[in-house]
């Protein structure tokens, strides 16, 4: 017989895993990634203080691309670099939690290398 894998728990070990390497600090917070099959949400954190420095998504009224395509994602990365450039952060630790960096996650870090952030 022939297991599925169930796709919620591998993504959850492998989010576990890139989160055993990386951290975010005062000096270089981390950028973290969450997709849906609609909306794609980003937010920059700082793990010592376990604070929520500046976040962004196309679920917010007045987004006006779609955010389940790349095209959204690009923008929603350069929102995202704009509100965090506005705080000071300028280095950033960019954590795809667990999803491939390709597609939607790729183009919300080229739209926030392009506004800014350095990763």
């Amino acid at each position: 017989m022939v297991k599925k894998i169930n796709r919620k728990t591998a993504r959850a070990k492998r989010q576990t895993r890139v989160r055993s390497k990386i951290s975010g600090t005062a000096a270089c917070p981390r950028l973290n990634v969450f997709r849906s099959s609609k909306h794609i949400y980003a937010q920059i954190i700082d793990d010592t203080a376990g604070v929520t420095l500046a976040s962004y998504s196309s679920a917010v009224k007045g987004f006006e691309a779609n955010g389940g395509n790349q095209e959204g994602a690009f923008e929603v990365g350069k929102k995202l670099a704009e509100a965090a450039l506005s705080k000071g952060i300028k280095d950033v630790v960019f954590d795809r939690a667990g999803y491939l960096y390709h597609g939607r996650v790729a183009k919300l870090a080229d739209g926030a290398r392009e506004g800014g952030l350095n990763f």
